[in-house]
């Protein structure tokens, strides 16, 4: 599966956007100025994806890697 289609799944799952997933982030206190907070790790944010969203470990992955800029 590409990225992409991580990320349309996702989309199709949640009806939320890679920028809204940044916001609820931001909120939730996982990330600060689109980066992730220091002492947050990708633990954290996948049991938060898991839990909130009902999201598997690939598709909280995807997330995780665009919170860290390895994905644009």
């Amino acid at each position: 599966m590409s990225f992409q289609a991580y990320l349309d799944n996702i989309k199709a799952k949640t009806g939320k956007s890679p920028e809204d997933f940044k916001k609820l982030a931001t909120k939730k206190g996982l990330l600060q100025n689109d980066q992730i907070k220091t002492g947050v790790k990708a633990g954290d944010i996948v049991k938060w994806l898991k839990d909130d969203f009902d999201l598997g470990h690939g598709h909280s992955m995807a997330i995780y890697a665009l919170f860290k800029g390895i994905k644009k």
